[in-house]
């Protein structure tokens, strides 16, 4: 079977996301290039076909009132 076809990017993400990826790469004794991935495998084919069935603008007021209350839903997942 071929080897599958890579493409190399370099994004930029905010150090304490990446701090976690690389925590649980490390910690379930897989590759970051593995886990990202699986990230974005279940994003593009759960999260992306999702995003179609609420309005925009339902989503828009939701994303505001996440960014809003970004402490208070820290908190309160701990």
């Amino acid at each position: 079977m071929p080897a599958a076809t890579t493409k190399k990017f370099t994004p930029e993400i905010d150090a304490h996301l990446y701090d976690e990826f690389v925590a649980v790469a490390e910690r379930n004794g897989q590759t970051k290039r593995h886990v990202l991935e699986e990230a974005l495998r279940f994003y593009l084919r759960n999260v992306v076909p999702s995003q179609h069935l609420v309005r925009p603008e339902v989503m828009d007021a939701f994303e505001q009132s996440v960014d809003r209350n970004r402490d208070l839903l820290q908190r309160l997942a701990k």
